[in-house]
């Protein structure tokens, strides 16, 4: 019989829940409209909320501008449509240099068809270094139709 001794995980450990950034100490937020009753730190917060959602139809931008460089090791999104069948689209993008310049690091399209597709997540593991601006632009339905853009979360790490 083949044996091996590993080391035990410790219980201090973070949990893979835990560690993410506290945006609201971080960052300044800039968004380009919200409804009242689901404004854009909703979807910023650590807690389990409703999210935002946009006050407007059409092209949609979350930016948040650090007080300080950032690393960013993860990044996640959460996207959920209960209402509206439509093609959306977004752009996740990040600055080192104040937002002069971007760098983008996804771009993706989904299609919410309620009741059965409802909720889009997007975990990406990523190395970036110096992060002053990360912006998430979103086009709530490229068919340019009337739908209101919407954020369940986003979390960073």
């Amino acid at each position: 019989m083949r044996k091996r001794i590993i080391t035990p995980i410790p219980h201090n450990v973070p949990h893979p829940d835990k560690g993410w950034l506290d945006l609201g100490r971080l960052a300044v937020v800039e968004v380009t409209s919200e409804d009242k009753d689901y404004p854009v730190e909703s979807a910023l917060a650590a807690e389990k909320v409703r999210g935002w959602r946009a006050a407007d139809s059409g092209t949609q931008t979350i930016r948040l501008i650090f007080d300080e460089p950032q690393r960013l090791a993860r990044i996640t999104l959460v996207f959920e449509e209960t209402e509206t069948e439509r093609s959306q689209e977004f752009v996740l993008r990040w600055s080192a240099d104040g937002g002069h310049s971007f760098r983008e690091i996804v771009r993706q399209q989904w299609n919410f068809s309620p009741p059965e597709t409802i909720r889009e997540v997007e975990e990406y593991q990523v190395d970036l270094s110096g992060v002053t601006v990360l912006e998430l632009v979103i086009v709530p339905d490229i068919s340019r139709g009337s739908a209101r853009a919407s954020l369940r979360s986003l979390r960073l790490s």
